[in-house]
């Protein structure tokens, strides 16, 4: 299990990426959580099995089809998660 926290950068508010990531997650059994931030920013806080975590990343680097990806800054951190993703406002 890896614990990342991920910062997207790009047109990324406004076009459904945070409900994008969320059915993301569900789908790949991944807990945590994702937000807007006040620069416009997305931010994304994470348990991500191993085998699906490059698969995560890819899909927070395409981003839904509205979105504008131009960056993810990826830390791993000590937090973990378990139960539901959630998005939080």
């Amino acid at each position: 299990m890896k614990n990342c926290r991920c910062i997207v950068k790009g047109r990324v508010q406004g076009v459904w990426f945070r409900r994008f990531t969320q059915n993301i997650a569900n789908e790949l059994g991944i807990s945590g959580w994702v937000r807007n931030l006040p620069d416009g920013s997305v931010e994304v806080e994470a348990s991500v099995p191993d085998e699906v975590y490059e698969e995560f990343l890819q899909a927070l680097h395409e981003g839904p089809p509205l979105a504008r990806v131009d960056e993810v800054v990826v830390e791993e951190i000590e937090r973990s998660y378990s139960g539901a993703f959630e998005v939080r406002r």
